[in-house]
């Protein structure tokens, strides 16, 4: 028999406690002890000081950019009463008409819907993503300080930390105020195709957490309650399409099991896709490996398939091995695209199309 000795730590691990974790309606408890913070270090603050004990000898201060806040602890209310460290706007140059009609886009939809009373906010994927972190840095540190910033996959999370954004995690928020995503192309029923990036797994739990049931009729079943969406896309002009696949050929993108990806391509064959492939990594040798783990396949289906995407997605969900489908159907509120011209088309889920000129006010709806 084999017997050994845990070694003694440099510090004392505090008891367990019962953490509440409450905004607005996303409340829960849960009995913690926290291994990974056991000093307690205030949460968001780069001073690397111990909120509730001060550092003695031996103790390593761990980076700030791990933790995230709870809206409702006690640590929260002494993050607000510290100095809020400076935050560094992307450093982004437009050198391009298609750059700047994305930066348009993400900056008119960040103004619109990242309002001062939201405090979880969603970060989606893809090219135009730098331009919203850039536009809510601009608005200030006195309307940050309070809000987390969840990610979708490592991109949006290195926006945020660069940014000196409080970084925060989908299981400990599972209900977001607004989320903001790109988008590979959108059809004129605010349907879209996503996933070009191999994020859309954790891009759909994060446009699907922006949503929110708002009672009609409070003794009536739920299904008389209004589902209100919080999901907002931002693209340029090259991803508004009458339907999907008129410009997007690369196919909708399936994140799969490796051990299943086989399987699931001869499937999507069966189901109606023409030539569906094993997405293979430009920079290595084999398959892109989704943040997850998993593989991808580009499944081409043809634009008369696509005009009710609904029906596909539920195809190839349907098969076994298949984490996730890349199209988003009825998901979104809004989908903002810039105009080589500086104007901007929205997409309303309503079916409202605005068109504004260059330069021009944009009105909180």
């Amino acid at each position: 028999m084999f017997s050994f000795r845990l070694p003694s730590l440099p510090f004392n691990l505090p008891k367990a406690r019962t953490a509440g974790f409450s905004l607005g309606d996303r409340t829960r408890e849960r009995t913690i002890v926290d291994l990974a913070n056991p000093l307690g270090f205030r949460l968001g603050s780069t001073s690397n000081t111990a909120s509730s004990h001060s550092l003695r000898k031996n103790e390593m201060p761990l980076p700030h950019s791990v933790f995230q806040p709870d809206p409702s602890s006690p640590v929260l209310d002494r993050v607000k009463q510290t100095p809020v460290p400076e935050l560094n706007p992307p450093t982004l140059v437009v050198t391009t008409e298609i750059e700047a009609s994305k930066q348009q886009a993400a900056w008119a939809a960040v103004d619109r819907h990242i309002l001062p009373h939201h405090i979880v906010i969603g970060i989606g994927s893809g090219s135009t993503v730098p331009y919203v972190v850039e536009r809510i840095v601009a608005q200030g540190a006195d309307v940050n300080k309070h809000r987390v910033f969840i990610p979708t996959g490592f991109q949006s999370k290195e926006l945020i930390v660069a940014a000196n954004l409080r970084l925060g995690d989908v299981d400990q928020y599972p209900v977001i105020d607004v989320t903001i995503d790109g988008a590979d192309e959108v059809d004129r029923d605010l349907n879209a195709i996503k996933g070009g990036g191999a994020c859309h797994l954790r891009e759909k739990v994060l446009a699907e957490a922006a949503d929110t049931f708002v009672p009609t009729n409070a003794e009536g079943p739920r299904s008389r309650d209004r589902l209100t969406h919080s999901f907002i896309i931002v693209a340029d002009y090259r991803k508004n399409s009458e339907y999907l696949g008129t410009n997007w050929k690369a196919g909708v993108p399936v994140e799969v099991a490796p051990f299943a990806y086989a399987k699931v391509l001869q499937n999507l064959v069966l189901v109606g896709s023409q030539n569906p492939k094993l997405r293979m990594g430009k920079a290595k040798a084999g398959p892109v490996v989704s943040d997850n783990g998993n593989f991808i396949i580009d499944a081409p289906f043809s634009t008369e398939d696509l005009k009710d995407p609904l029906r596909i997605l539920k195809l190839i969900k349907m098969l076994t091995g298949v984490v996730e489908v890349g199209l988003f159907c009825h998901m979104a509120e809004a989908a903002y695209f810039g105009n080589v011209d500086g104007s901007l088309t929205v997409r309303w889920a309503d079916g409202r199309v605005e068109n504004l000129a260059k330069g021009a006010k944009i009105v909180v709806q």
